[in-house]
């Protein structure tokens, strides 16, 4: 798996793409209308909404060049606008995710799994 790394005055800095995802993951979920991750079973099909530990296996990190590229696997809540939550979640996640690791984000992916009705 590739690794994000910068070279720095001091020395390299490496960055593992689980960490990257881990963090794009919590910030996906602050977004407004995303109720959650999900994961889909190429087997059978099935969508199941992800728990916020395992949150990283909704999202897919490609690192190229120093780039990231980011597939998000998300369930939305119902009665909300699908690319509003989705435009909502690629300018935060990428201006967090950039702030943080000092990548460039390229490219963010979203893809709707489901809908579920919020209580």
């Amino acid at each position: 798996m590739v690794k994000g790394r910068m070279t720095t005055k001091l020395g390299d800095i490496v960055i593992d793409p689980e960490v990257i995802a881990q963090y794009a993951g919590f910030e996906a979920m602050e977004c407004f209308g995303i109720v959650g991750m999900a994961a889909v079973s190429m087997k059978d099909g099935l969508v199941r909404l992800l728990k916020k530990e395992s949150v990283t296996k909704g999202i897919n990190v490609t690192v190229a060049d120093n780039r990231l590229f980011l597939d998000f696997h998300v369930i939305v809540a119902y009665g909300v606008s699908v690319i509003t939550v989705a435009d909502n979640l690629r300018h935060n996640v990428k201006y967090k995710v950039e702030e943080y690791t000092g990548l460039t984000v390229e490219r963010i992916n979203v893809f709707v799994e489901g809908v579920r009705v919020i209580d």
